[in-house]
């Protein structure tokens, strides 16, 4: 499964999936990237972000985040992050930030004062230099008709 966060693919060798209806997905990369700081106390995985602290019971795990997964809903909502899961193309999206606040331009409106027109400055295009070619001169390309007999202009007339 794919994972996006902010709009951009988190490139991973551990992937996510899908088991009961939950996705879960790889502490590291996804959560060492969003998260301030991991740790383990105990049996418990600790999540900070901000000034939020997730606790995440886990079983006895070896040393390191390599290999552990949690399910993503719980954590990243817990974070502040949100998500949106696309069971067809096997996608999950995660937007961390505020999303991007998209307005169409108010319409022009006559009798509202608007700033005065200003001008545009357009430099003059510089004039691209013709080359000057120099040294002995290139044998000619296209190939000269070659006539079997002298053309008609050129025969005497008798």
């Amino acid at each position: 499964m794919t994972v996006v966060v902010d709009g951009r693919f988190m490139a991973t060798y551990a992937t996510a999936f899908v088991a009961g209806g939950r996705v879960f997905v790889p502490v590291d990369p996804l959560l060492t990237q969003l998260a301030d700081r991991i740790y383990y106390e105990g049996n418990t995985l600790i999540v900070e972000r901000g000034g939020r602290r997730i606790r995440v019971a886990m079983a006895p795990v070896p040393a390191g985040l390599n290999g552990v997964y949690v399910m993503a809903a719980p954590i990243l909502h817990a974070l502040g992050a949100t998500l949106r899961y696309d069971a067809r193309e096997r996608i999950l999206f995660v937007q961390t930030g505020p999303g991007e606040v998209v307005a169409s331009p108010s319409p022009f409106h006559g009798v509202l004062p608007s700033p005065p027109p200003a001008p545009v400055f357009t430099p003059e295009p510089v004039a691209t230099p013709r080359p000057v070619w120099t040294g002995s001169p290139l044998p000619r390309r296209t190939p000269l008709p070659f006539f079997t007999q002298p053309p008609a202009a050129a025969r005497p007339s008798h």
